[in-house]
């Protein structure tokens, strides 16, 4: 499979649908990112990003830049930071697949979030940062947006515990045991529903932040694939249980990290300033959506992984290697369900 992007088409067609990004076009992939490619494109009018659809057989509604596109285009005039969206091609024959190009953010990306390049003193503003646009999002008015049908209605977790379930199993290459029993506990202990429903990213954390060149400020929150309305919690959910990774490459978390040593938010912390925001007393059976995330994210990666074995994957290498972390994330859900 070639990830390559075929630029002499990119410019026949940004001249009748883009004549903003003038050729000619250098197009670099950026690394990281297992689902949707991801370009920057050097123009002599500026630069710009490119994200597509990956080639080949996928799963049905999975990798929908056409939903990207849409939700970051309502959020122009939020109070949630995203790039401008320019352009949507849903023609597959121009490069292969749907792709949308939006303004290109300067901005910082940090990976790890025990934020090492950052002085300690400068690391609690940049999560007050991601904790105030967490409910920036959270706070978006879907009937302003038009976004009121952005997701289906009915209960947002268990309509993703069923979709994931059948992700999973589609895309499933071993038995693995503590994922059945998770999946298992899920369905027999969700919360009923309790009327929440906002905008959710579906995939929060760090690394899908840019921050301001020199301010502790979210200059754009990225990768809208897993986006919808639905529960607002699983979204916080999510940032704990990244959080909860080992303090590594490939797990990106926090653990045995002494966090008041090194300047960083607790669990507690965050997810108290959070509801103070929100002005909500606090949060009930937040070991189940911790649960859900795990597990979320364990089908996440199956996929990622099937990908990878099908030759499809967006970073073949790391892919391979975000895979092996299915059965720990399978794990940690049961973990996080049954203390």
């Amino acid at each position: 499979m070639s990830l390559s992007l075929d630029t002499a088409a990119l410019e026949a067609w940004a001249r009748t649908h883009l004549p903003a990004l003038e050729g000619p076009i250098t197009a670099t992939k950026f690394s990281g990112g297992q689902s949707n490619p991801t370009y920057r494109l050097d123009t002599p009018s500026g630069r710009f990003v490119l994200r597509r659809k990956p080639p080949g057989v996928l799963l049905k509604s999975a990798h929908a830049v056409d939903r990207e596109y849409r939700v970051q285009k309502a959020l122009a005039d939020t109070d949630v930071p995203v790039p401008k969206m320019l352009a949507l091609c849903e023609d597959d024959s121009v490069i292969g697949s749907t792709f949308y190009v939006m303004d290109h953010v300067e901005g910082r990306n940090f990976d790890q979030p025990s934020l090492p390049e950052v002085d300690p003193e400068n690391r609690a503003p940049l999560i007050d940062a991601m904790n105030r646009t967490l409910v920036a999002i959270h706070s978006v008015d879907l009937d302003a947006t038009g976004l009121t049908d952005y997701g289906p209605p009915g209960h947002y977790c268990e309509r993703q515990t069923e979709r994931w379930t059948q992700q999973y199993r589609a895309t499933a290459t071993e038995d693995i045991a503590e994922m059945d029993a998770l999946i298992d506990w899920l369905f027999a202990n969700m919360p009923p529903d309790d009327g929440q429903r906002t905008l959710v990213h579906g995939d929060y954390r760090l690394d899908n932040l840019l921050f301001a060149p020199d301010a502790p400020r979210v200059a754009a929150v990225l990768d809208w694939e897993l986006s919808t309305t639905g529960h607002p919690y699983a979204d916080l959910a999510a940032v704990i249980m990244q959080w909860s990774m080992p303090a590594t490459t490939e797990g990106r978390g926090l653990e045995g990290i002494d966090r008041a040593a090194h300047g960083l938010w607790s669990d507690q912390q965050f997810i108290d300033t959070y509801c103070d925001r929100r002005s909500i007393p606090g949060i009930e059976n937040f070991h189940f959506y911790l649960a859900f995330t795990y597990f979320r994210m364990a089908a996440i990666l199956q996929g990622v992984k099937k990908r990878a074995l099908d030759g499809n994957a967006s970073d073949p290498d790391r892919a391979l290697k975000l895979g092996a972390y299915v059965p720990f994330f399978a794990h940690s859900g049961l973990k996080a369900a049954t203390e």
